[in-house]
């Protein structure tokens, strides 16, 4: 797995990449736990948003297994009326969340630099 160093160069060069950036970061998929993190807004709490988008993803497995789909969880994205929120699994245990303001950027250049920079946190 990667360094702590690693998960924040790779957070960093994606932070440049995404204009609009507001925070992105390394989750363990059980516990929750953030394993590294950037934001740029004193008021996006990422301890929270982690733990809670770890639990939709646990949510959206136990779906896949429910459907007995012969799939596994690539990506998630939420749009929301003024951000998006895209989570891309890196491991089976971990994801990447990102968090970017919509007026600032799209859906395809937060989608190319996250999945850029993902194996890189393997």
């Amino acid at each position: 797995m990667a360094t702590e160093k690693d998960l924040m160069d790779a957070i960093a060069r994606i932070e440049s990449d995404v204009t609009g950036f507001i925070a992105a970061s390394f989750v363990d998929l059980e516990s929750g736990m953030t394993l590294a993190a950037k934001s740029n807004r004193s008021d996006f709490d990422l301890s929270v948003a982690s733990a809670y988008n770890s639990e939709m993803v646990k949510q959206k497995l136990k779906t896949i297994k429910a459907l007995n789909l012969k799939s596994t969880l690539d990506d998630m994205l939420l749009t929301l009326s003024d951000q998006i929120h895209f989570i891309k699994m890196v491991t089976p245990r971990t994801f990447l969340y990102l968090a970017a303001d919509k007026s600032g950027t799209n859906l395809a250049l937060v989608r190319s630099a996250v999945i850029k920079y993902a194996p890189t946190l393997a």
